[in-house]
C-alpha cells in the first residue's frame, strides 16, 4: 500500500516535474523557520519560500528547526521566533492582496490574478538523538509533530548511530510519543536490516523529497528507492534550507506513488 504524500495518488510508478509534486503537499520536514539553525537566515527569505509554495499549491508546512547539543534552541524562543514569521506572513498575504486589488483597479476593476490559498503553518522541531535530547524528553520539554501532538520528529548522526540508540527509542515510546525517523536513507551506517528493525519497533520514516533528485548522492538516491519499493515511508518533507534550492525543482522528477 501506498502513502498519500502529494494530494493525489493514482498507485503509478512513474515520474512527475519537481513543481508539481507539490500540489496538496504536506511538508513534514522543513527548516524555513528563520535565523534558528543553519536553515533559512533572514524573514524575507522564509516569505520568499512560502509564496513559492503558494504558487505550487502547499496546503501545510511544519517548521522543523534543530534542537541538539550543538543548536540548543528553547521551547519558549521558538516558538516566539514561530508567531513572529506567522505575524510576517499574514501581513505579506495582506500587502500582495492590496497589490492585487490596486492593479485590478488600475485595469478596470478586475484583479490581474485570484487570491492563493493561506499556507497552514506548524511548529515543532528536529531532534538529535543526543544527550540534551534525552534531557528534554524526561522534562517533557519538547514540540512534538502532528495535529495530536503524539509524534517526534528524530535524527542521529550521518555516520554514526547514538550509544544505546534503541534504548532511546524505547523510551520515546514509553513517554508516549511516536518517532518519526528524519531521512533514514541518509544515514550511511544503516542497511537494510537497521530499517527492518526500526519499523518493527513501530517508527515511522520520513522520506527526503529531494533524496530522490541526486541532491544528497546516487547511493541515497538507492536507499530512498528501496524503502519506496518496501512502502516503508509514511511521511515527506522537503528538509529545506535555503531560497535558493527552489529555483532547481521544477526541473527535478519524483516517484508519483
Amino acid at each position: 500500500m501506498g502513502f498519500l504524500f502529494f494530494g493525489k495518488h493514482n498507485g503509478s510508478q512513474g515520474t512527475i516535474p519537481g513543481a508539481d509534486i507539490f500540489y496538496g503537499f504536506t511538508d513534514w520536514h522543513s527548516h524555513i523557520l528563520p535565523g534558528v539553525d543553519d536553515g533559512v537566515q533572514t524573514m524575507e527569505d522564509s516569505l520568499a519560500v512560502l509564496e513559492q509554495y503558494e504558487q505550487w499549491g502547499v496546503k501545510a508546512v511544519w517548521l522543523t528547526p534543530h534542537i541538539m547539543e550543538d543548536c540548543p534552541n528553547s521551547t519558549a524562543d521558538l516558538r516566539a521566533r514561530f508567531e513572529e514569521l506567522k505575524a510576517a506572513y499574514a501581513a505579506s498575504r495582506q500587502q500582495r492582496a492590496a497589490a492585487m486589488e490596486a492593479a485590478g483597479n488600475a485595469t478596470g476593476g478586475v484583479a490581474s490574478d485570484a487570491p492563493l490559498e493561506a499556507i497552514t503553518l506548524n511548529l515543532a522541531a528536529e531532534n538529535m538523538l543526543d544527550g540534551l535530547f534525552e534531557e528534554r524528553l524526561a522534562a517533557d520539554d519538547l514540540l512534538p509533530i502532528t495535529a495530536k501532538g503524539d509524534h517526534l520528529l528524530v535524527e542521529t548522526s550521518y555516520y554514526n548511530p547514538p550509544m544505546n540508540l534503541y534504548g532511546i527509542l524505547e523510551e520515546i515510546f514509553q513517554k508516549g510519543y511516536q518517532p518519526i525517523l528524519a531521512h533514514p536513507e541518509r544515514y550511511v551506517y544503516m542497511g537494510m536490516h537497521d530499517y527492518e528493525r526500526l519499523k518493527q519497533m513501530g517508527v515511522k520514516f520520513q522520506m527526503n523529497l529531494f533524496s530522490q533528485a541526486d541532491r544528497y548522492g546516487r547511493e541515497v538516491r538507492k536507499k530512498v528507492n528501496a524503502l519506496l519499493d518496501r512502502h516503508y515511508y509514511s511521511y515527506a518533507g522537503s528538509d529545506l534550507h535555503r531560497l535558493s534550492v527552489l529555483a532547481e525543482v521544477p526541473d527535478m522528477k519524483f516517484r508519483n506513488i
